[in-house]
């Protein structure tokens, strides 16, 4: 009798695409120290819930739109919509997830005053398409300038939601006052880098791997100027965390040794 079955063979899952993202590390500086503003994800989210990270997400296909428009933006160091849709993302994001905006009024050297986001009043921008016209009806070029490239993290292949995430430093507005939004963030803190990981250590806080990373990575300034500084000056090495197992037969995280977070490979 012959067995036609195939039950011994399958065919490999189809890695998931990863989305392009971009994520902001808002700093301010006060007598004491640097802080960082981070806001706490929402427990129904369906990707780092309930964990401490960065305002940031996904590039719609607005953020492109607006990017393309020389109306609606000023600076960024590129040409390129898709490359500077990116930029535009982290502006939006930020905008939406704590109300601050990078943004100037048409033709000013100011960013927007607080004076005038409160008379505006409280973000309505529950999509990028809503956000384009917000900045159009109230004359606003976004500050892509403003925007400092940190760091460039992808999503390990084996998971099933992946994000190819570009991270931008960009120095908060003094009188602007950040706020989570209620919604996809429930808490929000100014905190220092090395207190977010410390805490988070002593089980305050949640982290997910790159974002403690590039905590640790921020903490090495030692102070607002600096870390703008160090950020211009080093190299962006793209990082996709590779899941192996090591001589103990416990998993581990190996990403490249020269992208800059004091090691190669990590235990999770």
């Amino acid at each position: 009798m012959s067995d036609n079955s195939t039950s011994g063979s399958s065919e490999p899952k189809p890695v998931p695409e990863a989305r392009l993202a971009s994520t902001v590390l808002l700093l301010r500086q006060t007598a004491a120290e640097m802080e960082v503003f981070m806001v706490v994800r929402h427990h129904q989210i369906d990707f780092a819930s309930g964990a401490l990270v960065f305002p940031g997400g996904s590039v719609d296909p607005a953020d492109r739109e607006i990017a393309a428009r020389t109306d609606l933006i000023r600076g960024g160091g590129d040409t390129d919509a898709g490359v500077l849709a990116l930029r535009v993302a982290a502006v939006r994001e930020t905008f939406e997830e704590c109300g601050i905006l990078l943004a100037r009024p048409h033709g000013s050297e100011a960013l927007i005053s607080a004076e005038r986001l409160t008379a505006i009043g409280p973000p309505k921008t529950e999509s990028a398409g809503a956000f384009r016209d917000f900045i159009a009806a109230e004359r606003l070029e976004l500050a892509l300038d403003l925007l400092v490239p940190f760091a460039h993290w992808i999503t390990p292949t084996a998971m099933p939601k992946r994000f190819d995430t570009h991270f931008f430093m960009a120095v908060a507005p003094a009188d602007q006052v950040g706020i989570h939004d209620g919604h996809e963030a429930v808490d929000s803190v100014w905190i220092a880098p090395q207190r977010a990981v410390d805490e988070a250590h002593a089980g305050r806080f949640t982290l997910v791997f790159a974002t403690e990373r590039n905590l640790i990575r921020l903490a090495r300034a030692t102070d607002v100027e600096d870390a703008i500084a160090r950020a211009r000056a080093e190299p962006i090495v793209t990082v996709m965390p590779q899941v192996s197992k090591g001589d103990d037969g416990k998993r581990q995280l190996r990403i490249p040794k020269d992208a800059g977070y004091d090691g190669e490979v990590f235990a999770i």
